[in-house]
């Protein structure tokens, strides 16, 4: 039977719902916030506990008990490959997890959207560009307030093609790709490379403020 195809908005509604989940935590799984609490506690910087964050959650990730927990109980209303739906509930709630160790509230949908551009990693900056947000200048909540619903819906416009062209139709390029771990641990196992660099993207982002928008109106 062939797959169902993948579509941008199939991957949004994946995208809602993992972050939905990211926000309220699934059985076994903190919520994003809740995660972000605990690394806040640990000893260092704010950038070294978000760097911290990055590191671990890679890690745990890898493991095949993470995963096949997780695949049991991250159920999505659309059909799409398991394992990529667990990796985006990983990379959200890792992101989100960061932009609130930064200050940020991540229940506003201004937010959430500048999440999902960091599920781009490299392209996030282009992404941003595209709608008026400059790299190289302090980010601001203030800054975020400004954006307009239409910019909402161009970085979710952005986002969902980039993350279909990075997928494939069907998942199958995405998938094939993704980093089989030793020791027995299953061969879907997070693309490590590619969780790292939505991680820093992440910290840049909401820890280290390297983007922000630019002088331009944000329409």
């Amino acid at each position: 039977m062939a797959k169902s195809e993948l579509t941008e908005s199939k991957i949004m509604q994946a995208l809602d719902y993992a972050y939905d989940k990211a926000m309220n935590g699934l059985p076994g799984f903190d919520s994003a916030i809740e995660m972000a609490e605990s690394y806040k506690k640990e000893s260092g910087t704010l950038l070294e506990q978000a760097n911290s964050l990055v590191r671990w959650q890679n890690t745990k990730a890898a493991t095949s008990g993470f995963l096949t927990g997780l695949g049991g109980l991250l159920v999505m209303p659309v059909t799409i490959p398991a394992n990529l739906a667990s990796v985006y509930f990983i990379q959200i709630r890792m992101i989100a997890a960061i932009a609130h160790m930064g200050g940020y509230d991540v229940k506003d949908d201004k937010v959430k959207a500048m999440v999902y551009a960091c599920l781009t990693g490299n392209a996030a900056k282009e992404v941003l560009k595209d709608v008026g947000i400059q790299v190289g200048k302090k980010v601001a909540q203030a800054s975020i307030n400004r954006i307009t619903g239409a910019t909402l819906t161009s970085i979710n416009r952005a986002v969902g093609f980039r993350l279909l062209t990075k997928a494939g139709t069907s998942g199958v390029v995405n998938l094939s790709k993704m980093v089989p771990i030793l020791g027995g641990v299953i061969g879907g196992a997070v693309d490590l490379a590619a969780t790292n660099i939505v991680g820093d993207t992440a910290v840049k982002l909401f820890v280290t403020h390297e983007v922000s928008p630019s002088s331009e109106p944000i329409a």
